[in-house]
C-alpha cells in the first residue's frame, strides 16, 4: 500500500513539474494571461482543483507583494503536492525564464558595442515605455474603485519624481492610510502584521558582504519583497538600486533590462536575471534569480495560510487597497522617469505613441512589440543618426 502511495504521488510530481516547465517556456502575455491560462488547463481541462479553489488562491496571492503568476503556480502546486511540491512547481516555472534570459544577457554582455544593438535600443525603449502604461491602464481599471486610492496614487507618482524616495516606505504609509481609511482602526493587529511583510523581509537578511554576488542577493531580495499589484512595480525600486544607488547599469541599458523582462515567457522581473549577468556574469543571474523569487516562496508558505483566515478582515483590504494605487502612482512615475531617457525625437515619439494606441486598439502580444520597433530602430538609426542615443550607452 505504502509503495503504491509513493508511486502515486511520484507521478502527480512529475505531471506537475512537466506541467510548469512548458507552461515557463511558452507562458507570454503577463501574469492576467498567464493566471488565465492555468485556470482553463488545471480547473477545467485537468481537474486539479476546482473553480472555488482557484478563486481563493488568486484573491490571497493578490493580497502578498510578489509577482502574481508566480505565486500562484507555487500555491497552486503546494495544494497539488504539498510544501516540496511547492518548491518544485514553483521553480520548474522559473527554470525555462532564467535560461533564456540568461543567454540574451550573455548575447547583449559580447554583442552589446555593436552600432546594430544601439539601433534596437532606439527603436525599443519607446515601446517598453507605451508596455508599462498600457500594463498600468489595466491595472487601474482592475483595482482602482474611488478617490482616495487615486490620491494615494497622484502623491506616490510625485514622490517618485521629485525624491526618487524608497519604495518600501511608501507602500507601508499606503497600507496604513488604506487601514485607517477603510478599515477598522480598533482591530489592526492582522493589517499592521502585513504591513511590516515587506520592511521586515529585507531586515531577516544577513547584511551582505563588500562583494558583488553579496550587494547583489540582498539588492534583489528586498526588491522581491515589493511588488505588489504588478512586476511592473518593481521597475521604480530597481532603477533607483541599480542605476543610481549602484551605478550597475546606465538608463539606457536598464530600459533595455525591462524589455527583456517584457518580451521573454514568464513574470517581468525575470529582468533580474538579466541584469544579474551584465553585472557579474553567470552567478551574477544566478544569484539575482534566487533573491528575486525567494521571497515569493516564503511568502506563499508561510504568510499565505494567515491571510487565508484573515483575507476578509477589513484592516487587510484597507491595506491591501492602499498598497495597490501605491503600485499605480510607483509605476506611472517609474514612466515618466524613463520616457525622458527613451524619447528624444520625433521618431522616436511617434514609436511610442503609436505602440500605445496599437496596444488599446488590438491585442498585440508584448514579443510582437519589441520585435517589430526593434526593426523600426534597426533600420532608421543608421539614417537619422541621432547622437542623444548614445549618451546613455557606456
Amino acid at each position: 500500500m505504502t509503495t503504491t502511495t509513493t508511486s502515486t504521488e511520484r507521478r502527480r510530481m512529475g505531471e506537475m513539474v512537466r506541467y510548469f516547465l512548458r507552461l515557463g517556456f511558452l507562458g507570454f502575455g503577463g501574469p492576467v494571461a498567464l493566471v488565465g491560462q492555468m485556470e482553463r488547463e488545471l480547473v477545467d481541462d485537468k481537474k486539479w482543483l476546482t473553480k472555488e479553489q482557484m478563486r481563493e488562491t488568486i484573491a490571497i496571492c493578490q493580497s502578498l507583494p510578489g509577482p502574481l503568476a508566480i505565486q500562484v503556480g507555487i500555491f497552486i502546486a503546494y495544494l497539488r503536492c504539498g510544501f516540496w511540491g511547492a518548491w518544485a512547481g514553483g521553480w520548474a516555472f522559473i527554470l525555462p525564464n532564467f535560461v533564456i534570459v540568461a543567454a540574451l544577457g550573455a548575447l547583449f554582455v559580447h554583442l552589446g558595442d555593436l552600432r546594430a544593438v544601439t539601433g534596437i535600443f532606439y527603436g525599443v525603449s519607446p515601446a517598453v515605455i507605451a508596455l508599462i502604461l498600457h500594463s498600468c491602464y489595466r491595472l487601474a481599471k482592475l483595482g482602482m474603485e474611488d478617490w482616495l486610492q487615486w490620491v494615494i496614487a497622484a502623491v506616490c507618482l510625485a514622490v517618485t519624481v521629485i525624491l526618487k524616495a524608497e519604495v518600501a516606505l511608501l507602500f507601508i504609509g499606503a497600507g496604513i492610510v488604506g487601514i485607517v481609511y477603510y478599515g477598522h482602526i480598533r482591530r489592526p493587529a492582522v493589517a499592521m502584521q502585513l504591513a511590516l511583510i515587506p520592511a521586515a523581509a529585507p531586515a531577516a537578511v544577513p547584511a551582505a558582504t563588500g562583494s558583488t554576488l553579496g550587494k547583489l542577493l540582498l539588492f534583489f531580495l528586498k526588491a522581491g519583497s515589493l511588488t505588489f499589484g504588478s512586476g511592473l512595480v518593481i521597475v521604480p525600486f530597481l532603477e533607483q538600486g541599480l542605476v543610481q544607488q549602484y551605478g550597475w547599469l546606465n538608463e539606457r541599458e536598464f530600459l533595455v533590462a525591462v524589455a527583456i523582462g517584457m518580451m521573454s515567457p514568464g513574470p517581468v522581473v525575470i529582468t533580474a536575471t538579466f541584469v544579474g549577468y551584465l553585472v557579474a556574469g553567470f552567478w551574477g543571474s544566478l544569484i539575482s534569480t534566487v533573491g528575486i523569487f525567494l521571497p515569493s516562496f516564503l511568502l506563499v508558505l508561510i504568510v499565505a495560510p494567515l491571510l487565508a483566515r484573515h483575507r476578509k478582515n477589513p484592516n487587510v483590504q484597507g491595506f491591501v487597497k492602499g498598497a495597490y494605487a501605491a503600485a499605480i502612482g510607483t509605476i506611472l512615475g517609474a514612466s515618466f522617469l524613463l520616457g525622458k531617457i527613451a524619447i528624444g525625437d520625433w521618431l522616436t515619439a511617434l514609436i511610442g505613441i503609436v505602440s500605445l494606441a496599437v496596444l488599446f486598439r488590438w491585442k498585440v502580444s508584448n514579443p510582437m512589440m519589441i520585435a517589430v520597433t526593434a526593426v523600426v530602430g534597426l533600420i532608421a538609426y543608421p539614417i537619422l543618426q541621432p547622437d542623444w542615443v548614445l549618451t546613455g550607452l557606456k
